[in-house]
C-alpha cells in the first residue's frame, strides 16, 4: 500500500512541475481516497483554496443513496463535481486547469471533471 502511495505522490509531483493555478485561471485539485471524494479550486499564487467540495459534507450525503459509504461511486464524483462547478461559478471563475492529483483520469477523476465542465467550468 505505501508503494501505491509513494507512485501516486511521485506522478502528482511530476504533473504539478507543469500546472498551476493563477488567478485568472485557479487549480481544479482531485482527491480520491476509498471511501471519498475530495475536490478544491486553489489559486497557487497566494496558496488560498477558493472553492471547495467534498462527499463528507451534509449537502452532497442527503443527495447520495444510502449504503455504508455512499461517497465511492461514480455517483458521488458527479455531484461532488456539479457542486465545484456550481461553487466556482456563483464566485466568479470560469477558467480552471484541471489537476487530477497523480490519479488515472478514469472512473471517479474522470466523472468529476465531467461533471464540473457540464456545470460551466472551461478546462
Amino acid at each position: 500500500m505505501e508503494r501505491r502511495q509513494a507512485l501516486r505522490l511521485r506522478r502528482h509531483r511530476r504533473v504539478r512541475k507543469k500546472i498551476v493555478g493563477t488567478p485568472e485561471r485557479p487549480r481544479l485539485a482531485v482527491f480520491r481516497s476509498l471511501n471519498h471524494i475530495r475536490a478544491q479550486v486553489i489559486d497557487d499564487t497566494t496558496g488560498r483554496t477558493l472553492v471547495a467540495a467534498s462527499t463528507l459534507e451534509s449537502a452532497v450525503r442527503q443527495r447520495l443513496q444510502g449504503g455504508e459509504h455512499p461517497g465511492g461511486n461514480v455517483a458521488a464524483a458527479r455531484e461532488v463535481g456539479r457542486l465545484i462547478g456550481e461553487r466556482a461559478r456563483a464566485a466568479g471563475i470560469e477558467r480552471i486547469v484541471f489537476d487530477r492529483g497523480g490519479f488515472r483520469y478514469h472512473g471517479r477523476v474522470a466523472a468529476l471533471a465531467e461533471a464540473a465542465r457540464e456545470a460551466g467550468l472551461q478546462f
